[in-house]
């Protein structure tokens, strides 16, 4: 069906051009028409909303007998972006600045593009930070530390709980009030944040890796007493999760009152597509942590220092906390020019005249309370306010569709460089760096992707409920992938016996004949043998001597007892690290993980979109705080734990730290596809049912609302419904 045109005719992102507020005498019939009727066919120099144009002509506020239209002479000759001074309602500048210091340079980022640049930075910063570094230095924290997987995840879901504790508030107040200070306050707050996460790395000693050398060779092995052996630094994870705290206070007006702000100040057919841009920075982040956080983790913790390990040793412990400094400092700088925007955007008025409802309409029409002006802002429309959107079943059927969603993001994304490096045998740094590769072209793209399908159809609210299911039925598809999974390498005493043979009762048992007599310690420095078997260190495999000269930038083992020397003439031999994984399957793997990730990213911004456009338009920041509240609490918080509970319940091997359990050494590769594939079906089926009953309960509004009523006034024009056929060109629009 034919699309209604707006009336600018404006194509494509040219969000400059103005509008022409020339008035011609109104003809027979066209009394009785809509104020948005009547601003599309031409307004005043004086735009009609909480901004105005101060201009010399008189102001519709003046008289309520004069004319809407009453255009000079001069207002025919100036455009309607020159000479103009953009004030509020109660007569506040709308000019970029800090306090009375609005020089004339700035207003040239005073601008929804400009917005745009500046939030996108802070939103990289906060993906990076958040779900790019935390998730890259996991494994590296939890061996610094002595952290186990659920202690991780409890970290990872410090940030939710911050979240969910601010979100009320700030949604709230914030949507009511002046949001770009309470954005830029947010993003200083997440860099201290930052800053506080890099903090145990100051205040804990030195690390003490056993080199090589120390695990040693057969024979050459000194035990250490439990008192100098064990480690009390598993206390520093509450530093973590304060630091986490403060990323989550910090992000909350990101992602709702960020949001609605760029929805205000941008024609509605445009605002997915900046909301898009806004979130695939978001993505971006994440993609750019693991990549940047893959390169720090081959520089050893403590710069500077000499050490006989390679990145690839299990002993190894990168330089995790570079990447938080320089993210926390980035933070503090880009929070300055956020607090310099105003309340509102000079211009932004001309859109709200041309917004049309698409609201959930309620039985009793209690949905109209909220077009009130006045409404929302106090403290006692907060019950009324939450009571609302309770009665909204799009919203909340939305609001448990994206909780499902989270749930797997948050899990998949703090966990999945552990599975790439368990699956594949990789070191931390570089499943890192392979994650990095799956999400910036699978999450980044789909989120892009999502907004651009929202305008290129011009989807509406039922239209855009219809896609997101869409979309994670494809990706529940997609998820059976996980039924297969790449087998684990051998390891003499772990996956099976010194001989070969399958380990009676799964029991495990380093000791064997061939390193019986060598007095091996429980220190885990894993060696690949000739035999194509990893053994749990050169003790243990046997080994005697060690070579001086590297290969690969490896160390090499001789006179390795334990290897089998049938396939190879003379003694065995073995390198430092893990055995290099040649799984078949690895290929199409990723390709499937890419689709899941890919659908899943994709649904993101309509899901998004299709909230802001079932609640009325006095609620939408609060309407994502709610939203965020919900998802976080059954998504975002209970998914790392779990994610990391079940990838606890897939370990073969422990660290033991006498007596005491600490991480997890060597996973169980089938049991951790297993775990992956139930709790995706089990997530993507409730996704996908949640996503089919918001699209049957959702009301629209009726194809033409009364003129005069709250939905129009307060919208604009209501001749723009989704019904609506095209209007006739007589019109002159």
């Amino acid at each position: 069906m034919a699309m209604p045109q707006n009336s600018t005719r404006e194509n494509g992102f040219r969000f400059t051009r103005p509008l022409d507020f020339s008035c011609p005498s109104p003809r027979p019939g066209e009394a009785g028409r809509p104020l948005g009727a009547a601003s599309g066919r031409g307004g005043c120099g004086t735009p009609l909303s909480n901004g105005i144009a101060s201009s010399g002509a008189p102001s519709p506020s003046d008289s309520c007998a004069q004319p809407l239209c009453t255009p000079t002479p001069a207002e025919e000759e100036t455009p309607l972006q020159e000479g103009i001074k953009y004030v509020s309602a109660e007569r506040e500048e709308l000019a970029c600045g800090w306090g009375g210091f609005t020089p004339g340079c700035l207003q040239l980022c005073n601008t929804s593009k400009g917005v745009l640049f500046f939030l996108c930075v802070a939103s990289f910063l906060q993906g990076m930070t958040v779900n790019g570094f935390i998730n890259t230095v996991i494994t590296s924290i939890e061996r610094r530390f002595d952290l186990r997987s659920y202690q991780s995840g409890l970290i990872a879901s410090s940030y939710d709980i911050a979240a969910c504790v601010c979100l009320t508030f700030v949604s709230y107040f914030g949507g009511n009030g002046h949001k770009p200070r309470w954005l830029g306050w947010g993003v200083l707050v997440m860099g201290l944040g930052s800053l506080l996460f890099a903090l145990p790395h100051f205040t804990t000693g030195q690390y003490e890796a056993r080199s090589a050398a120390q695990v040693g060779v057969c024979g050459g092995n000194q035990s250490l007493p439990c008192s100098q052996a064990a480690s009390s630094l598993s206390g520093y994870r509450f530093v973590f999760m304060l630091g986490q705290f403060l990323h989550g206070m910090g992000a909350t007006p990101l992602y709702t009152l960020g949001v609605t702000y760029l929805d205000e100040n941008v024609k509605t057919n445009y605002s997915p597509v900046y909301i898009a841009v806004f979130y695939t920075a978001a993505i971006l982040g994440p993609a750019a942590g693991y990549l940047v956080g893959g390169m720090f983790l081959n520089i050893y913790t403590e710069i500077g220092r000499e050490i006989d390990i390679a990145p690839e040793n299990t002993l190894w412990v990168g330089a995790w906390w570079i990447g938080f400094l320089g993210a926390g400092a980035a933070s503090l700088l880009i929070s300055i020019p956020i607090l310099g925007y105003p309340q509102r955007l000079p211009g932004s008025q001309r859109y709200i005249v041309m917004r049309v409802s698409e609201a959930h309409q309620l039985k009793d029409g209690s949905h109209k309370k909220a077009s009130d002006p006045d409404f929302g802002k106090t403290v006692k429309d907060l019950p009324r306010s939450v009571l609302l959107l309770l009665k909204n079943p799009t919203f909340i059927f939305l609001c448990l569709a994206g909780a499902t969603e989270a749930t797997l993001i948050a899990g998949m994304s703090t966990f999945g460089p552990k599975f790439l490096e368990s699956q594949f045998s990789l070191s931390a740094s570089e499943a890192a760096t392979f994650f990095g590769y799956l999400v910036v072209p699978a999450g980044g793209g789909g989120t892009f992707l999502g907004g651009f399908l929202v305008n290129k159809f011009k989807l509406r609210c039922s239209g855009i409920i219809k896609l997101c299911l869409l979309c994670t039925v494809s990706s529940l598809l997609a998820i059976f992938i996980f039924f297969i999974h790449c087998p684990n390498m051998p390891m003499a005493g772990v996956t099976q016996m010194y001989n070969g043979s399958a380990l009676p009762g799964g029991h495990l048992n380093l000791t064997a004949a061939c390193n019986a007599q060598c007095g091996c310690l429980q220190t885990y420095s894993p060696v690949c043998g000739t035999d194509d078997i990893m053994y749990y260190s050169p003790c243990h495999a046997g080994c005697k001597r060690v070579s001086e000269n590297l290969r690969n930038g490896k160390k090499v083992y001789h006179e390795c007892s334990c290897v089998d020397k049938a396939l190879l003439p003379g003694s065995g031999e073995a390198e430092a690290g893990k055995c290099t994984s040649s799984c078949a399957k690895k290929p199409l793997l990723l390709c499937f993980m890419f689709v899941v990730i890919f659908f899943t990213f994709l649904s993101s911004i309509p899901a998004l979109t299709a909230t802001l456009r079932c609640v009325s338009d006095r609620q939408r920041s609060f309407a994502l705080g709610i939203q965020w509240i919900v998802v976080r609490t059954l998504g975002g918080i209970p998914g790392p734990i779990a994610f990391g509970s079940m990838i606890d319940k897939s370990c073969l091997l422990w660290q033991d730290q006498c007596g005491e359990q600490g991480s997890c050494y060597v996973y169980q590769n089938s049991a951790m596809s297993r775990y992956t594939l139930v709790a995706g079906l089990v997530y993507k089926v409730l996704g996908t049912t949640f996503f089919i009953v918001a699209c049957l309960l959702y009301k629209p509004p009726p194809p033409e609302s009364a003129p005069g009523s709250s939905d129009a006034s307060e919208n604009g024009t209501s001749d723009l419904q989704e019904h609506k056929p095209s209007l006739p060109a007589e019109e002159d629009i």
